[in-house]
């Protein structure tokens, strides 16, 4: 299968199953409703129950005054800050389970319709891939975490050597060293970017085998890497994905700031056009995970299998979708 035939073929998917955008947008509504039950309220009551007089922050002096110098509010209102964080933690912790559970669903819609063609989406099959593949993938994400903790611990011992040499080599005023040192800067960038896609991909590639091959985490972090080697291709696929998802993104935030050169309508605008552009952007990002895990799909799934699956999808789609 080829780039084209993949980004199609993820297009499709995801237009058959277009449910799962709104499935995303209930799951910001729902964030943001956690935020206010979980943050905002908690927050009113301690600012009620501390006695915080807001009134001192009228002044944006004041607020830099208090950034500059936390420790007198810390222990003035240290009961509140303790309320603060364990509000801010719980309520990460909680999108963090909801956006894996919605992940989960989603790879197995996605999932089932490259292995039957005529499936579409359905909200009890939906809530039923997402029990299955919630453990595994809380696992999975989980591991792929301490990886790019540990890879970024790593890459900023190296970035903070290279600081410290540039600055001894700056004294020094050494053209020879200094070029060394800007080349020796310039690798490292290029090596952490690749990293960090190296990474990314591993975990989008690595819902795969947990969803096609029921496998661990573990087993599926071993299997990914494999299959990134195998097929190096795969790898170049997820950057151009990733790039033109950065590419789209950009252009919609420029597109959202011409609304603010528009008086009274450019605000009024406003509000629908972010709705839309997250939709977008959602939909964009289903269908990435849609075309990798069809490309995986061509390369890994027997081939006698797949046409079995594009003969289903030719015959649904030659009688149409009720």
């Amino acid at each position: 299968m080829t780039f084209i035939e993949a980004l199609k073929d993820g297009f499709r998917l995801v237009n058959k199953n277009w449910q799962l955008v709104l499935v995303q947008l209930c799951m910001v509504i729902i964030s943001s409703i956690g935020f206010f039950i979980i943050i905002g309220i908690p927050l009113a009551v301690a600012f009620i129950i501390f006695g915080l007089d807001l009134t001192e922050l009228t002044d944006i002096k004041d607020i830099f005054r208090i950034l500059k110098e936390p420790s007198d509010i810390i222990s003035r209102y240290l009961g509140l800050f303790f309320i603060v964080i364990a509000s801010f933690l719980l309520y990460i912790i909680m999108v963090a389970l909801l956006g894996i559970y919605v992940f989960g669903g989603s790879i197995g819609i996605i999932g089932s319709s490259l292995r039957n063609r005529s499936l579409k989406f359905n909200l009890n099959a939906f809530f039923s891939e997402a029990k299955r593949l919630f453990l595994r993938l809380l696992a999975f994400t989980s591991v792929i975490g301490i990886i790019f903790i540990v890879a970024a611990f790593l890459l900023g011992i190296v970035g903070g050597g290279i600081a410290a040499l540039f600055s001894f080599v700056q004294v020094q005023d050494s053209t020879l060293v200094l070029f060394f040192v800007t080349f020796f800067s310039l690798i490292l960038i290029i090596i952490a970017l690749i990293l960090i896609l190296g990474i990314l991909s591993i975990m989008l590639y690595g819902v795969a085998p947990l969803f096609f091959k029921g496998m661990g985490p573990f087993k599926s972090l071993n299997e990914t890497i494999k299959y990134l080697f195998r097929h190096p291709d795969a790898f170049w696929l997820y950057t151009i994905l990733f790039v033109g998802y950065l590419i789209a993104s950009f252009l919609l935030i420029l597109l959202r700031y011409s609304f603010t050169f528009i008086p009274v309508i450019g605000s009024i605008l406003s509000f629908p056009y972010q709705l839309i552009s997250y939709a977008f952007q959602t939909y964009l990002g289903l269908v990435i995970i849609a075309t990798i895990l069809s490309y995986y799909y061509s390369t890994e799934v027997p081939s006698e299998l797949i046409s079995e699956s594009f003969t289903a999808q030719t015959s649904v789609d030659s009688k149409g979708f009720k």
